[in-house]
């Protein structure tokens, strides 16, 4: 009887720990998704470069979800943080593109007022 407190402490202890160490790559997950809806959003789609790091994104975040080895959680990890980066890149990228846009069309307007306002 003895060992039966022992041994139901360890396995509360072990689902305690494989319980907290299971949100990690869910977290990882979520925030790399997170990042790859955020530049489809901002129309990452749209410009060439911030296109190839949104595929890349793509490829890295569904390969990692497909690893059916839990050895390969390392791995996974890894992937879920490149997927990450390239997303937030093309975020970043997609946002630079849509900013010298809006720059290029305000300078087009300015100088749409200028000549019409010249006699």
């Amino acid at each position: 009887m003895s060992l039966r407190f022992p041994s139901l402490a360890a396995a509360i202890l072990c689902a305690a720990g494989c319980a907290s160490t299971a949100n990690v790559p869910n977290e990882k997950a979520e925030s790399s998704s997170a990042a790859i809806r955020a530049a489809e959003e901002v129309g990452a789609s749209h410009d060439p470069d911030a296109a190839l790091h949104l595929q890349l994104a793509k490829e890295q975040y569904e390969y990692a979800q497909r690893l059916p080895n839990p050895a390969d959680k390392p791995r996974a990890d890894r992937l879920m943080r490149r997927a990450q980066a390239d997303a937030e890149l093309a975020l970043a990228l997609a946002r630079t593109d849509e900013d010298r846009s809006n720059a290029q069309a305000a300078i087009d307007k300015v100088k749409q007022l200028n000549q019409s306002a010249t006699p």
